[in-house]
């Protein structure tokens, strides 16, 4: 095996690993029960190396070896939780990340590595004495001794023969025997769980344990691991298994027999079915198998694939190619007398649109996977400003694709440092204005339609408008008579370039920059930003976000010989212009709609084309939170899934576009932003 081939799926799980760790050293500062979040950590380092040490990166595994080892002292009451440890704990796990994304250089470790692995020492009172082999890849499968010492006595015996193809063969061993260890008390192991552990060859091992587990749980304990084969579970009569500690009296009694439970990990099943064996990695972390008592004769087959973004991004290229020829196609076929042509039409449109379908979900992940580093970003800020913040996550579940996720990051980054830095009062200014010395920030994700709301709210003081507009009337960005700013303007204000009311420049704030940087990476995304602020009660900015960027449902509207797609995620309703009642307000042509007054907008006159006075236009009502607006336009030609293709506009251009498409005649079109016409 070459351990290059995994290195970064390497640096993928190991960040995953570390997101636990950081959220376990927060709940431990935050008052949670200790003992549990120090297992946590402790499980997260070992794992960490386990598979560096497999990977024969040297530097981490050993860094992670002494973590480890002053992680024990914690767990056994040696060491005492104190401030000093908190700090040198997240010092630690920031270091291990620099290590991580720096593993390429093997045996050498960062100086972040060597300072944290020096503040380490001075606490626990010097560098562990345990000898931490790592070993290399001999591509040997050890056979288990014929004596098993260990092993003898009453009991439950595990046995597993790892597949000869098993990548990183020691953390999974050492995983399926903390499954069984979570399902009573191990007894002995062969080799033993450490050896296991710094495995880098496939490995034949057994346990030996007491346990009141039925057949299917200890088989799904097992199988947990990954590419196990086969389970066979053997009665011994003459040894009943003990309780677990947790369970009652009445069920101890119940307790069933000890079994000697025989497991072989599919070898030649995976070879003829033609699997990676890198297909179960992610099993190592968690992900168990779900594979009912009746489909275990056969060999199990994955529940969870990693696959490269790039792969995502092709095949979605490629569904969305299809997408065009499929309108191209249904225009070609419309009206057809060849039923079986009609026939074979319709059911490729359902064909293409479920491929369609299933393509976009596998490209939805949660949010949490990024707003599960924020929480540490919101304390370490927090801490550098001298405030106490109790920070809360909300709709973690909510899914969004991929590419979206991915930019979203770091306006979320700058919006949060914003409501710390500026939103919350130091402890001492609350406490004078009546509020609880911690500020409140939530960071919440939550459907609406066909977007996602995504926002940061605090409870501090809220923007300072009258400050906001001394600044914006000395910039020149107001008219010098106005008097007061709304949360519209006042966003238009804050969002300029350079914006900023500090008075210093800090580390982290005072340079202009944040909210003009959040605009414009959600705008390029095609969403919107609101925001609503009230003085001494706090902020909230909400961004809202299209599920997918790729392809999108949209109503296609003519003006002239020109044809413009509108995102039906921002079309509330459409009328006719003859049905409608325009009244002028202020000089301006409203849209009497029912109990509402709408602001007209001619789309001819905002692209700038030549005015002219078609015989029947339309109105699509167009909305973005809560504003809307009518939009006119010359005609309503048709409704279709479009493919966003990225649009690059033109210099001195209008910024009214977020992207281009092709429709189903070949031509393109522009897809209006709305939220530039809102």
């Amino acid at each position: 095996m070459d351990p290059s081939r995994y290195a970064e799926l390497f640096r993928t799980e190991s960040r995953e690993q570390l997101s636990a760790i950081n959220r376990a050293l927060l709940a431990i500062e935050q008052g949670d029960d200790p003992a549990e979040a120090v297992d946590a950590i402790f499980r997260g380092v070992h794992t960490i190396k386990g598979m560096s040490a497999t990977m024969g990166y040297v530097a981490v595994a050993e860094f992670s070896h002494e973590l480890e080892s002053l992680l024990s002292k914690v767990r056994d009451g040696d060491q005492s939780v104190s401030a000093e440890l908190m700090d040198a704990l997240f010092a630690a796990a920031d270091a291990l990340e620099d290590g991580i994304e720096h593993s390429r250089d093997g045996a050498v470790m960062t100086p972040a590595m060597q300072q944290a692995l020096e503040r380490l020492h001075d606490i626990a009172g010097g560098r562990s004495t345990a000898e931490f082999p790592v070993m290399r890849a001999s591509g040997a499968v050890r056979l288990l001794a014929a004596a098993l010492d260990p092993l003898d006595g009453p009991g439950t015996l595990v046995h597993v023969v790892q597949e000869p193809t098993a990548v990183l063969p020691g953390v999974r061993a050492f995983m399926a025997v903390q499954r069984l260890r979570a399902l009573g008390e191990v007894r002995g192991c062969v080799p033993s769980a450490e050896q296991l552990q710094a495995a880098t060859s496939p490995q034949t091992f057994s346990v030996r344990m007491q346990t009141a587990a039925g057949v299917a749980e200890l088989e799904q304990a097992v199988r947990s691991a990954g590419d196990v084969a086969t389970v066979r579970v053997e009665e011994r009569a003459e040894a009943r298994a003990e309780a677990r500690p947790s369970e009652p009296a009445q069920e101890r009694a119940d307790a069933r027999p000890s079994r000697a439970v025989t497991v072989e990990l599919a070898g030649e099943a995976a070879a003829q079915t033609g699997e990676h064996p890198m297909r179960r990695v992610s099993d190592v972390l968690g992900v168990a198998d779900t594979l009912g008592p009746a489909e275990r004769g056969v060999a199990p087959r994955a529940r969870h694939v990693r696959i490269e973004l790039a792969r995502l991004d092709a095949l979605l290229d490629l569904v969305g190619e299809l997408v065009i020829v499929r309108g191209r196609l249904q225009a070609l076929t419309r009206g057809t007398a060849d039923a079986a042509l009609a026939a074979a039409m319709d059911d490729a449109t359902r064909l293409i649109a479920d491929l369609q379908s299933e393509v976009m979900t596998s490209r939805l992940v949660p949010v949490g996977q990024v707003f599960d580093r924020f929480p540490r970003l919101v304390r370490d800020v927090a801490r550098q400003v001298g405030k106490d913040v109790l920070f809360a996550i909300e709709g973690k579940e909510i899914e969004l694709d991929r590419s979206v996720l991915d930019e979203i990051g770091e306006p979320v980054v700058h919006l949060l440092r914003n409501a710390v830095d500026h939103g919350l009062e130091p402890p001492a200014d609350r406490e004078a204005a009546g509020k609880p010395r911690a500020g409140r920030l939530t960071l919440s994700a939550q459907r609406d339609r066909n977007a996602v709301v995504i926002t940061v709210r605090d409870d501090g003081r809220g923007i300072d408008r009258a400050k906001v507009l001394q600044r914006a009337i000395e910039r020149g960005l107001v008219p010098t008579e106005t008097e007061r700013l709304d949360d519209d303007a006042l966003l238009r204000c804050i969002a300029q370039p350079g914006f900023s009311t500090s008075e210093a420049v800090t580390a982290l704030s005072g340079r202009g920059v944040g909210v003009d940087a959040v605009i414009s990476r959600v705008r390029a995304l095609g969403g919107s930003v609101e925001l609503v602020t009230t003085p001494g009660a706090g902020t909230t900015v909400m961004l809202r976000l299209p599920v997918t960027l790729a392809i999108v449902r949209a109503l296609l509207a003519r003006v002239g010989a020109e044809r413009y797609a509108l995102p039906l995620t921002h079309v509330r309703e459409t009328l006719e212009r003859g049905t409608a009642v325009l009244r002028p307000v202020q000089g301006r042509e409203m849209l009497v709609l029912r109990d509402e007054v709408l602001p007209l907008l001619r789309l001819r006159e905002v692209v700038h084309l030549q005015a002219e006075t078609p015989l029947d236009e339309e109105i699509v009502v167009i909305e973005r939170g809560d504003r809307r607006a009518a939009l006119v336009v010359d005609e309503l030609t048709a409704q279709e899934d479009i493919v966003v293709k990225a649009f690059d506009g033109a210099r001195d251009g209008l910024a009214l576009f977020s992207g281009a498409t092709i429709l189903a005649d070949g031509a393109p079109a522009l897809i209006v932003d709305v939220g530039s016409l809102l």
